[in-house]
């Protein structure tokens, strides 16, 4: 399973580590439980170091469109760890993640994403 990962409601942090090549379907999963468990206003820590995809633009264009869906509500900040040399793989998915009201940013490692994460709380959600 190249996609893993931990909901933690203590934290409110949503933890997500790609080892092996991502598809379509397991992003759109990942995205799907992320929603279910009322998470979307976590702190998330996206691990790509060592992820690979072989998706194709109609892929990333679904995956971005699930995203998209999900910015009609608060969504929480975002800690992406990429390899400088992935980054031009996931560049329009970036585009479309930034695109949220909420702190973002792209690492190449993950304790400085971590540690970032650490000072950001989750989002409120309006009551």
């Amino acid at each position: 399973m190249p996609l893993r990962w931990t909901f933690d409601a203590g934290r409110r942090l949503v933890t997500c580590v790609a080892d092996g090549d991502v598809t379509r379907e397991e992003a759109l999963r990942f995205l799907a439980e992320m929603a279910a468990a009322g998470a979307l206003d976590w702190r998330k820590l996206f691990d790509g170091t060592h992820g690979e995809t072989r998706m194709s633009a109609d892929d990333l264009l679904a995956i971005a469109a699930a995203i998209r869906l999900h910015h009609t509500q608060p969504v929480g900040p975002l800690a992406m760890v990429v390899p400088p040399d992935k980054v031009a793989l996931v560049a329009r998915l970036l585009g479309v993640l930034a695109a949220a009201k909420r702190p973002m940013r792209v690492f190449h490692e993950v304790a400085p994403a971590r540690e970032w994460l650490r000072g950001l709380a989750a989002v409120k959600r309006p009551d």
